[in-house]
């Protein structure tokens, strides 16, 4: 497409796949063991990751076991609650079918493991043509290698892509990489610059409204 982001980058949790109930419902079941009541400001100073963060916050409340064992046991925790199903962020899944009818590449950039990934898109149809998970950067978020690896699987200048997140590590991510960010925070508060929009749903998104954005971030 003519005066179109050249390639759209989905973040997975919080974004496209409406996993954060179940990263909470895994993080609160994981510290009552061990007598931490999880709290809301604890769940926003994890959201987003990276999950070798959340593992060593986990390990300063209980002080016990090691940063390891709680990054590993949340993870185990987490694969088995998304392998039951995961949900969809509400627009998520027809804004990527639309921009892959419409010849758009997206993919999918996420600060998870492959298990996490594999297992939430493996009860969902979708289009990506590439996902990249933690597993296969040797830096994720917020460094913004993932993104530039999306970028380079298609060949692709990053600075003219747009990206998807919802967190504020996500945002550190995508805006570090050059990309064009569409911000669509819930817990968060994100702002707006030259390159950065903020929305509340990818519901409000389509073609033609991405086209606007493309030519409000042209002209700005």
């Amino acid at each position: 497409m003519e005066n179109f982001f050249s390639a759209v980058l989905f973040d997975m949790d919080g974004l496209f796949a409406n996993s954060e109930p179940l990263w909470l419902e895994g993080e609160t079941e994981l510290m009552a063991k061990f007598g931490h009541t999880w709290t809301h400001a604890d769940q926003v100073y994890c959201l987003g990751g990276p999950l070798t963060r959340v593992g060593e916050y986990m390990f300063s409340l209980a002080s016990a076991e090691s940063p390891e064992f709680f990054t590993k046991t949340l993870v185990e925790i987490v694969v088995a609650k998304l392998s039951a199903g995961t949900q969809l962020m509400p627009g998520a899944q027809r804004l990527a079918s639309a921009l892959k009818a419409a010849g758009v590449p997206i993919a999918m950039v996420s600060a998870s493991p492959r298990n996490i990934v594999n297992a939430v898109l493996s009860g969902v149809e979708h289009d990506f043509a590439t996902t990249i998970s933690s597993d296969d950067v040797k830096n994720t978020k917020p460094d913004p290698e993932g993104y530039l690896k999306a970028a380079d699987f298609f060949g692709l200048d990053i600075t003219n892509c747009l990206i998807f997140e919802d967190s504020l590590t996500g945002v550190a991510a995508a805006t570090s990489s050059g990309a064009f960010l569409i911000a669509v925070p819930h817990f968060v508060t994100v702002d707006e610059s030259p390159r950065v929009r903020v929305i509340k749903s990818l519901e409000e998104l389509d073609i033609e409204v991405l086209e606007k954005y493309y030519a409000d971030f042209m002209a700005w």
